[in-house]
């Protein structure tokens, strides 16, 4: 087996693997690292991306190589944490190859040229794209490594995997994967969710989960940079029933004000009585960057004033943990 950097002319895709459990502002940082060497980003939530390097190679004037050591020296200088990079000429190829990268971080690129000895002795479920059952189901048939998979005859291994599935990996294992790299940034959509120990009745402490709700969300959509056009409020009944709805604010917004307005609205709609509640959820819907918002001058020099003080409050989270500051009635609930 023999890995090099490739030639900036080919066609090249780069697979990122981020550190598990890695907050959500952090993989949006690393994600604006990626948009630095490339322009063609694909965001595969909650920690791993897969970048288009071909316009990159010729731009930069570096190999692949060097692109994704540049990056891991960027991460870990900048946001404290390493990343395992695979490089290859399909999505395929550079996704099985990142993970066989070791922890903490490291790159590994793999040539067109030597993709296939380089995939026939990796185990079977190292290839990316089959999963436990698959890796089982082809185990039991004597097919242990990527070679032997590619050995078999593709209608054989359709009838072990089933017709798309079994398609899908002999084509795989033979390095054969057209998918192109689709720029996306983060999804769409922030959920934030609560679950009461026990079944609740109380108003108080539903409004008061509610309110930590909107925090919580808030904090996220300020760290991801985004701001939610609209918010859909879930509520879960003891005996599984459910109530949901979603409305829109007037103007994108990511600031607790603006979120806590329109979730007490929605909690209001609801006409809550005597149901017996087991949990919330408060999604932020229809993202959008904030960059994007228009920024109005505002009369309200109470709302100035509460913008502030969400700044700083945010910059204490930061710096202490997100829990070590909130308002009140989330506190006196806790306690």
């Amino acid at each position: 087996m023999r890995t090099q950097a490739m030639a900036g002319g080919q066609g090249v895709v780069m697979h990122v693997r981020c550190a598990d459990r890695l907050p959500e502002e952090t993989y949006r940082q690393v994600l604006e690292e990626l948009a630095g060497l490339s322009p063609v980003v694909q965001a595969l939530p909650p920690t791993a991306a897969l970048v288009d390097l071909r316009g990159a190679l010729r731009y930069h004037g570096v190999d692949a190589r060097r692109l994704g050591e540049v990056l891991r020296v960027r991460t870990v200088s900048r946001l404290g944490t390493d990343v395992r990079i695979g490089i290859g000429p399909s999505i395929t190829i550079a996704a099985t190859a990142s993970g066989q990268v070791p922890l903490p971080g490291g790159v590994l690129a793999i040539a067109p040229e030597d993709v296939t000895g380089w995939l026939r002795p990796l185990p079977v479920e190292t290839l990316h794209g089959i999963g436990p059952r698959q890796a089982a189901a082809l185990r039991d048939y004597g097919i242990h490594c990527v070679g032997l998979l590619a050995a078999v005859p593709p209608a054989t291994v359709q009838r072990l995997l089933g017709g798309k599935a079994g398609r899908l990996a002999a084509d795989r294992a033979r390095g054969i994967d057209p998918r192109p790299v689709v720029p996306r940034a983060l999804p769409a959509t922030a959920t934030v969710h609560h679950r009461f120990d026990e079944h609740t009745l109380d108003g108080a402490a539903v409004r008061a989960a509610l309110l930590e709700l909107v925090v919580r969300l808030g904090t996220r959509l300020r760290g991801r940079g985004q701001a939610a056009r609209a918010l859909t409020l879930t509520l879960k009944f003891a005996g599984g029933g459910s109530w949901e709805k979603t409305r829109r604010l007037t103007a994108a917004s990511a600031h607790e004000d603006d979120l806590r307005r329109l979730a007490y609205q929605l909690m209001d709609a609801a006409g809550l009585q005597r149901g017996r509640l087991t949990g919330l959820a408060l999604k932020g819907e229809d993202l959008v960057d904030a960059d994007q918002v228009a920024w109005q001058l505002s009369l309200d020099d109470a709302r100035e004033a509460r913008l502030a003080a969400e700044t700083a409050v945010d910059r204490v989270r930061d710096k202490f943990g997100p829990g070590v500051i909130g308002p009140a009635a989330v506190f006196r609930r806790a306690s």
